[in-house]
């Protein structure tokens, strides 16, 4: 049937994942001679793209099951469609996976997550921030002792930037996460110019579509959220360093004040953005110039092209 072959050149066309849809269907017919239903293929398929195989006529309605409406049809689509993994065509140029499987956390990153939330504590429970102080204490400590504590915690933020950037730069997939972005993109492309047609039958597909794209959110988060677990499990206890060294007034006692930028003279305890203490202000602001001077000078790119 030419009218089906057509349907199936534009199933593929419009998604490259239906031609993954379509070999299993075709595998589990037994290339088109069984019957098959939504419990066979659902392991496999979402409920979206068995959908628009129904929707498209390429599997038909026979009895309470479907069978494949044109079996060399969809054979020859497959021999000039080689099957991959579930992806994303990004302009018709590159085939990028975005399977979520390959986003999932091991399990040291769940125990990194882990981690960074009981670490929290420290910022309420002045036992935990006393134990963790002490002991990074152990590591800081000699540098504190033959450097200003200012100079201090210019250092710690220096470190912090750049291991945050390495982090940032060598667990999120960039290359995912454009593929992710291009793919929303092209929806809402697709989905305006369907508006513009008024092809309402077009808009339905779109918004099953946009169904099943919606793991692909997810799978951002995953991307986006992996180098902030690592980063705040190790940032948070040289952060509650910092926090019991003022608070708990083990900042020597000609230390305590700074002249600080547009501040003057001020304690490290003092408010200088609404409640925000200068030890606060002054740790992120070097934080965050730091790492903008690492991410130029190491040309790390930190955001999806």
């Amino acid at each position: 049937m030419a009218r089906t072959a057509d349907k199936i050149e534009s199933l593929i066309a419009d998604d490259g994942a239906m031609a993954d849809a379509l070999a299993v269907v075709y595998d589990r017919t037994d290339g088109g001679s069984e019957r098959i239903e939504w419990a066979d293929v659902n392991d496999q398929l979402t409920s979206g793209q068995w959908g628009r195989l129904i929707e498209k006529d390429v599997l038909e309605s026979d009895g309470d099951e479907f069978r494949l409406a044109d079996p060399s049809a969809v054979e020859a689509a497959l021999e000039d469609e080689p099957t991959t993994t579930i992806s994303t065509d990004t302009d018709g140029d590159t085939d990028v996976d975005i399977d979520d499987e390959e986003s999932s956390w091991s399990k040291w990153d769940k125990m990194a997550a882990v981690g960074s939330v009981g670490l929290f504590l420290g910022y309420s429970q002045a036992s935990v921030r006393n134990v963790i102080g002490s002991a990074v204490n152990v590591l800081i400590g000699p540098i504190e002792a033959v450097l200003p504590f200012y100079v201090v915690v210019l250092v710690l933020a220096l470190i912090t930037g750049l291991y945050s950037t390495l982090l940032q730069a060598n667990l999120m997939d960039m290359e995912k996460m454009g593929a992710y972005q291009q793919r929303m993109k092209d929806i809402q492309e697709k989905r305006k110019k369907a508006k513009e047609r008024g092809d309402d039958e077009e808009m339905e597909r779109i918004r099953e579509e946009q169904m099943d794209a919606m793991g692909d959110q997810l799978g951002m988060f995953k991307e986006q959220f992996r180098p902030m677990v690592w980063t705040m499990f190790l940032t948070i206890p040289v952060f509650l360093w910092i926090y019991w060294m003022v608070l708990d007034g083990h900042v020597p006692a000609d230390e305590t004040t700074i002249v600080a930028p547009l501040v003057g003279e001020a304690n490290w305890r003092q408010g200088v953005v609404g409640p925000m203490q200068l030890w606060i202000v002054w740790y992120f602001l070097c934080s965050m110039g730091f790492t903008q001077l690492i991410r130029k000078s190491l040309n790390i790119q930190t955001t999806p092209t």
